[in-house]
């Protein structure tokens, strides 16, 4: 579909400048553009590369001298990355799939759908699940019994849905993810050397050998409104309560939230983030890739954790953390500098051990 530069600045909020009835079909990088699609040259430094491509038109920044830039016609954005969020779900073009029922889907009797639900090929819906309206289920995805999906919702290829979860409004699930399987959680008849070494930060006493029993997980996952999971990640249902995850939260690929986990409203999880049983997130924290939270710890509001952190303690409200352990980054940065600087201190403590020597001997 084809929009005018006019109706997308609308759309966005922005201005719009030059030939304003000037059409485009879609967006490309500014080198790759041609004259149907609209170039993202958010930045000074994307612009530059304009000549390189044909685009009539660019969505550029605020205060951008358009007409420099040799276009027919540009889309001025205050904050262009955020007017992006909106252009690209204007311009996505969906999955290809077909709506309604796919024949080979298969339903169970006492499932409710709602109005305009579709559900893909190979697709499971259980006993009791419960589908809002217009929300879609993809190709080879599966709901289990009881579980609740609220409007809007979509589920892309191959998403796992427990039994008796609960999900709020707008999610999106994208392919793999898994939501209520069970919780990593088992215990040995006698204390065991885990358990000891945890108590004694290492001495794991006499080391004897003991088999695991499992814990049940009976409890589920709570999913609030407008949270989206990516690719292949896993979320536990609680062993008692209901591991929770809260509105606005965003989740990255391949993050695992254990049981009892909660998350609090407008987090961000990227990349590999591993969090472990009963761990509490507060609201708006951002954790960076490969970021690991221990258990049964908390983390306050607003908190950020650089890339690869290990977060082994409470972290009050408002820190910016980095490292393992993690510190305060401004501490980490120090040490980090320190270790840089190792070598040169053995380097000078050996100068200096030569010349206490000579001295010595000289005496």
């Amino acid at each position: 579909m084809a929009y005018t530069i006019e109706q997308i600045a609308q759309a966005l909020g922005g201005r719009a400048v030059g030939a304003t009835d000037v059409q485009v079909s879609g967006v490309a990088e500014p080198a790759d553009a041609t004259p149907e699609l609209l170039a993202l040259a958010m930045k000074p430094e994307y612009a530059a590369h304009l000549p390189a491509g044909s685009a009539r038109a660019a969505m550029l920044w605020g205060d951008a001298d358009w007409e420099t830039l040799g276009l027919e016609a540009a889309i001025l954005a205050p904050r262009p990355r955020y007017a992006l969020s909106g252009l690209s779900a204007m311009m996505d073009p969906g999955q290809g799939w077909g709506e309604g029922i796919h024949p080979s889907a298969v339903i169970d009797d006492s499932a409710e759908l709602g109005a305009d639900v579709t559900v893909g090929p190979l697709a499971v819906i259980g006993a009791g699940a419960t589908i809002g309206a217009r929300t879609v289920i993809g190709p080879q995805s599966f709901v289990g019994t009881d579980a609740q999906i609220g409007p809007d919702g979509f589920l892309r290829e191959g998403v796992r849905i427990g039994p008796r979860v609960s999900i709020g409004a707008r999610f999106i699930g994208q392919p793999g993810t898994v939501i209520g399987g069970d919780g990593f959680s088992f215990v040995t008849p006698e204390p065991s050397g885990v358990e000891q070494a945890r108590q004694t930060l290492g001495d794991q006493g006499e080391a004897q050998a003991q088999s695991w029993a499992r814990i049940h997980s009976l409890g589920a996952v709570e999913i609030g409104d407008d949270v989206e999971v990516g690719a292949n990640c896993g979320i536990d249902r609680g062993t008692v309560r209901s591991t929770r995850i809260g509105d606005r939260t965003k989740i990255d690929n391949l993050v695992m939230i254990g049981h009892n986990v909660e998350v609090g409203e407008d987090c961000l999880l990227c990349g590999q983030v591993g969090i472990a049983g009963s761990a509490k997130i507060g609201n708006n924290v951002v954790m960076a890739g490969q970021t690991g939270v221990s258990d049964n710890i908390f983390i306050g509001d607003n908190v950020i954790t650089g890339g690869g952190t290990k977060v082994l303690s409470n972290v009050p409200a408002g820190r910016v953390m980095l490292g393992y352990p993690a510190m305060k980054m401004e501490t980490t940065m120090e040490v980090f500098k320190g270790l840089r600087r190792l070598k040169r201190l053995f380097d000078d403590v050996a100068v200096l051990k030569k010349t206490v020597s000579k001295s010595e001997q000289s005496d």
